[in-house]
């Protein structure tokens, strides 16, 4: 028996029960592949099964209201994978009849998919025997190889992605996922590897020359930058302000609290409050929140206090049906 049929032995036996390994629809494939981009699995779940009993189709995703879409997203972040999502949605209707296309060349065609995602789906759903190469692919064949290649460095994803594309097994779908399953739950990316419940431990040139340690090889990030905010709740009732943050930029397009960089003394905030014409009937209560972005980080000074009835210019009352991301979110408690 070969690796490649070890691993995916190793696989059908060990693999998590997840509602996306339960279908070979292309759609909730690709909603699914989306979804788990910077996310935890155990966090996308609920946001999948909700998402797809709302939008189940091609079709419905591509008519559904922005800011519903906005909405059924809120809390998983990165908000532009929904954007996207919709686009290509758009684009599968009008170019494809409504049916995600077969191949690995057309689905990188659509926004918002890139080799990974349309590997994945081309394999899964269709058996297209192209690989899959995430960073758990990079991690484990770095460990299995004794590789000392940067996985951080795109020629190094590309050179892996010609190197398996040449020896993929028939089943190209269930190879992929156990590659990603592997990485994901024994080769893992953070603490020692569990090497003695891996198949391919008697394989593994880096457990054999004894350095598990030193692989991945992988440039660290640069530091995020950090910013300072001064962040409103103003509330009446069981309601508070926010108003639309432009198309463009980060956070585009979403809702967001009353806001301003840096961090307003106590009088720069009564005149904050004064020019936006609202009127605080109660105590104003200070806190701080965090929020970290992949490339920078906000350091909030949040004041929240109860308003007299107002309508500044631009903004609304929250009502439940917009989209408030996690970076504003965390603001309200």
């Amino acid at each position: 028996m070969d690796r490649k049929e070890q691993l995916m032995k190793w696989y059908e036996s060990a693999k998590r029960d997840l509602p996306w390994r339960k279908t070979k629809d292309p759609y909730r494939i690709w909603i699914s592949e989306i979804m788990l981009q910077q996310t935890r699995v155990a966090a996308v779940i609920p946001y999948y099964e909700r998402f797809l009993e709302e939008l189940p189709s091609v079709k419905d995703l591509s008519e559904v209201e922005e800011d519903r879409l906005m909405k059924l997203w809120q809390g998983l972040g990165y908000y532009s994978r929904a954007r996207n999502l919709k686009r290509a949605a758009i684009e599968i209707v009008d170019r494809f009849s409504g049916r995600l296309p077969e191949t690995y060349r057309e689905l990188l065609s659509l926004p918002g998919i890139g080799p990974y995602t349309a590997a994945a789906i081309a394999s899964i759903a269709f058996s297209e025997p192209v690989p899959a190469v995430d960073g758990n692919v990079l991690r484990v064949l770095a460990r299995v190889n004794d590789d000392e290649r940067d996985i951080a460095d795109p020629r190094t994803k590309e050179a892996v992605f010609h190197q398996l594309s040449e020896s993929m097994p028939d089943d190209a779908g269930t190879f992929n996922q156990a590659m990603m399953e592997l990485g994901a739950t024994v080769c893992v990316p953070n603490g020692a590897p569990l090497c003695e419940h891996c198949p391919l431990k008697e394989n593994c040139l880096a457990r054999k020359n004894g350095t598990i340690g030193e692989r991945p090889v992988k440039t660290k990030k640069a530091k995020r930058e950090a910013e300072r905010k001064t962040v409103f709740v103003l509330k009446n009732g069981e309601r508070y302000l926010i108003r639309k943050r432009p198309d463009k930029g980060l956070l585009a397009g979403l809702y967001e609290l009353p806001n301003t960089e840096g961090f307003l003394t106590q009088k720069e905030t009564e005149t904050f409050l004064s020019r936006l014409g609202v009127r605080p009937v109660g105590t104003i209560a200070k806190y701080e929140r965090v929020h970290i972005f992949t490339h920078r980080e906000w350091h909030m000074q949040v004041y929240a206090v109860e308003i007299a009835e107002a309508d500044p210019a631009e903004y609304i009352w929250y009502d439940g049906t917009q989209s408030l991301p996690t970076a504003f979110a965390v603001c309200l408690s």
